[in-house]
């Protein structure tokens, strides 16, 4: 647990993160220290150079700073709970200290969880929607952490009606949530594009943007540059911006407020000519 005055910075971070995700088009910079995630492994996993980039992302128009240390892109080799601390000690704690921005958890591991929100985390974006681990929900809980519910499948199957998929996930996700404590207003529901997913059923779970508005719940769209935009416009990763871009102006049209990207300057500049057409 924080020290009083600590955790009254946690909760005002936290509130007001969750205020700016209710009221406008917010951005989720995207900091893997990792060194094997499908876009920029193995660059950031110094401490100076996450806390650079962490600096980058806020000053580029990130409102909030994603720390992941395990790769969960297609292939990816699952990491134990010690490998995955061992990989965010050393820099989580400078990060918090020396970068002025909220930090969200990117991990489906309580213990982790825990032991970043004990440093001042005050989200955690759970890539299982609190299915994977038993003890998630009562750690979100017990630590006032705002939540992100991510959709997962542990195999793609072409034959599934992805969008009454999302649902069942999200129910059984949400009544978890309830379950342990969690306030509805601090959960944000991620239709996990790329996981468990065809091509077909990525572009369905994105035009759901407009359903999902019936769960009365901030919806986080996380599609950067991922393979998605290769199969569709034949580029690699880095000529996958314009097709992010794309996607996610479309569904701030439909809905979504909260967005998990790599480059958030391209990102807050396509959202202010958006706004200032629509607010016209």
């Amino acid at each position: 647990m924080l020290p009083t005055e600590e955790r009254t910075t946690f909760q005002k971070r936290r509130d007001a993160f969750l205020s700016a995700v209710r009221t406008r088009k917010t951005i989720m910079g995207i900091l893997n220290v990792t060194p094997d995630s499908f876009s920029d492994g193995g660059r950031f996993n110094s401490r100076d150079r996450a806390v650079e980039q962490a600096r980058k992302l806020t000053a580029d128009g990130a409102d909030i700073v994603d720390v992941g240390a395990e790769s969960t892109r297609p292939g990816h080799t699952p990491i134990t709970v010690e490998d995955e601390w061992a990989r965010l000690a050393p820099l989580l704690e400078p990060l918090l200290e020396e970068v002025d921005a909220p930090f969200s958890i990117d991990t489906y591991k309580a213990a982790t969880a825990r032991r970043a929100t004990e440093l001042g985390v005050v989200v955690v974006n759970d890539v299982w929607g609190l299915q994977h681990d038993a003890a998630m929900a009562d750690t979100v809980a017990e630590a006032g952490a705002a939540l992100v519910v991510m959709h997962n499948r542990t195999d793609t199957d072409p034959a599934v009606d992805i969008v009454a998929d999302l649902r069942r996930f999200f129910d059984q996700s949400l009544g978890l949530a309830q379950r342990a404590g969690i306030p509805n207003e601090h959960i944000i529901l991620d239709p996990g594009i790329g996981f468990g997913k065809t091509k077909q059923q990525n572009l369905a779970a994105l035009a759901a943007t407009t359903e999902l508005q019936d769960y009365g719940l901030p919806i986080l769209i996380g599609i950067s540059r991922k393979s998605i935009f290769g199969a569709l416009l034949g580029v690699t990763v880095e000529g996958r911006l314009i097709g992010t871009i794309a996607a996610n102006l479309v569904t701030a049209m439909y809905g979504a407020r909260l967005f998990r990207v790599h480059d958030p300057a391209e990102h807050r500049a396509a959202f202010t000519v958006l706004d200032a057409i629509a607010n016209a």
